[in-house]
């Protein structure tokens, strides 16, 4: 959509682009804020997308768990938002991991939030050693463990929400796995994509591309032709950058939504359609591998 006047405030956006003298610029809304390269001012035109992504809180009667670290606490705010507004029944385990109370993003907001939830358990952790507030209880100096987890009383039937670096994710969702979490109800967002790699350019990957593991597929032939590999399509695979990633193929991608443009890749032969529309097409003879799905065989320049 396109709005002329600025007619109030949103609390997130995954990103819009505001247009200026045929000059394009990307923006974005944080902590309530437009985000621009310049000031955005009464009648300027923006082009604004609704918000994108799969990570959002599933309906349903399980126990649900929200951990993040530093500003990765946004989009599970937003959950915490709306077991809030309609006053969920569920059990909710927020967890959260600051450097100290000054680095402490959303505290009073989602403290509110918490307290209008019949069953909420707030658990933070302040990492810094001279962290002040650790007089009160729900606040732990230090960085949660295998074993601090455990004693939070966390179902093993819950659904978890996790938001942070890489490496906190990766070690926080190994702790509810060992706890007891189904792997497929422990839902993560990266704040960054894998290590950006651009065959030729950067390092290859150290595992050699291969064909995918398990059933072979029985759809039209994807060849990426820079690694050597050619393998059927199977409709196990949610896009052609999953495809890829399952042979070990070196990627580029952040969003894995159709809307950074970060995984646009060379289409040498073929056509593909998209299972989720992109914000912008790519240019032409490119597409955007997150997203896409082949329509016959493809070769890419992957």
């Amino acid at each position: 959509m396109r709005i002329h006047r600025t007619a109030g405030q949103a609390s997130f956006f995954t990103g819009s682009r505001i247009a200026t003298h045929s000059t394009w610029w990307v923006i974005g809304m944080r902590s309530k804020q437009i985000v621009s390269p310049r000031p955005v001012h009464p009648l300027d035109v923006v082009d604004i997308a609704s918000p994108r992504g799969t990570f959002v809180l599933e309906e349903g009667t399980r126990p649900i768990v929200l951990i993040s670290a530093g500003i990765g606490a946004t989009p599970v705010l937003a959950m915490l938002h709306q077991l809030a507004a309609t006053r969920d029944q569920r059990p909710v385990w927020w967890t959260h991991i600051a450097h100290d109370r000054p680095h402490h993003a959303f505290a009073d907001e989602a403290h509110a939030l918490l307290a209008q939830l019949p069953n909420a358990h707030e658990y933070i952790y302040y990492t810094a050693e001279t962290a002040p507030h650790l007089d009160e209880p729900h606040i732990t100096q230090g960085r949660p463990t295998a074993q601090s987890l455990a004693a939070l009383g966390i179902p093993t039937d819950a659904d978890a929400y996790l938001c942070g670096p890489p490496a906190f994710m990766d070690d926080l969702g190994g702790y509810l796995r060992d706890h007891g979490l189904r792997p497929e109800r422990i839902h993560m967002e990266q704040f960054s994509a894998l290590p950006a790699i651009n065959p030729g350019v950067s390092p290859t990957a150290v595992v050699r591309p291969h064909q995918p593991p398990g059933p072979q597929g029985t759809g039209p032939l994807i060849t990426f032709a820079r690694s050597g590999i050619t393998t059927p399509w199977s409709p196990a695979h949610a896009s052609l950058l999953d495809l890829a990633e399952a042979c070990d193929i070196p990627t580029r991608w952040s969003c894995r939504t159709g809307v950074c443009h970060t995984c646009i890749t060379h289409l040498v032969a073929g056509d593909v359609t998209y299972s989720t529309q992109p914000l912008e097409p790519p240019e032409a003879g490119t597409i955007l591998v997150c997203c896409s799905k082949p329509t016959t065989e493809v070769v890419l320049d992957l």
